[in-house]
């Protein structure tokens, strides 16, 4: 600002020899001092509010930064928590396949032991049934020796006491041999009764 002062007043002082010049170059002078003031006054209002401009925009990038850092801490959290839970759900699928295995490998066991018990329960209920039978036919059997056995003794009570003698007298012996035959019928009557496992 100055240097334009300066520069006008030399301006001036070599204008000065010529009056009317003078007057006229005064005025233009002056016009110029007072455009170049007012240039410099606009300048100096700009630069001023570009420096404003420049501290904003600085202030915003401070804020931004700042912003940006919360951001990357919360975006390195988020890494971090995702990890976790991903390690964590991981460790979840082993420990559910590994309950998994065990729950087949002792449904299995349990599957064999039902098939074996079913088919010794089937075996039982064969021999059971098989038993049963056996042993109404032995019941049966049991009833026809039982007739077998009265009618033995109602033959023997039969006798009179003249034929047990003749029966049993070595010299005579005449109804031995009916006596013997009816023996032996009543033995194999009895003897097909007899129960066969």
């Amino acid at each position: 600002m100055r240097r334009l002062r300066l520069s006008c007043l030399i301006g001036l002082a070599l204008v000065a020899p010529s009056a009317a010049r003078a007057d006229q170059e005064s005025d233009r002078l002056r016009e110029a001092l007072r455009s170049a003031t007012a240039q410099s006054r606009a300048l100096e209002d700009q630069r001023a509010a570009l420096q404003a401009k420049l501290t904003a925009t600085e202030q915003e990038r401070d804020r931004l930064r700042k912003q940006n850092e919360a951001y990357r801490a919360q975006v390195k959290e988020a890494e971090q928590a995702y990890r976790q839970a991903v390690k964590d759900f991981n460790e979840r699928i082993a420990e559910r396949d590994d309950s998994l295995e065990k729950w087949k490998s002792a449904y299995g066991e349990a599957a064999s032991v039902a098939r074996s018990k079913d088919a010794e329960r089937a075996k039982f209920e064969g021999e059971a049934t098989s038993l049963k039978a056996s042993n109404k036919a032995c019941e049966a059997k049991n009833v026809r020796l039982v007739k077998i056995a009265d009618d033995v003794v109602t033959q023997y009570e039969a006798m009179s006491p003249f034929e047990k003698i003749l029966d049993h007298d070595p010299v005579f012996g005449l109804k031995r041999v009916e006596h013997q035959n009816a023996a032996q019928d009543f033995r194999d009557k009895i003897l097909e009764q007899k129960a066969k496992p």
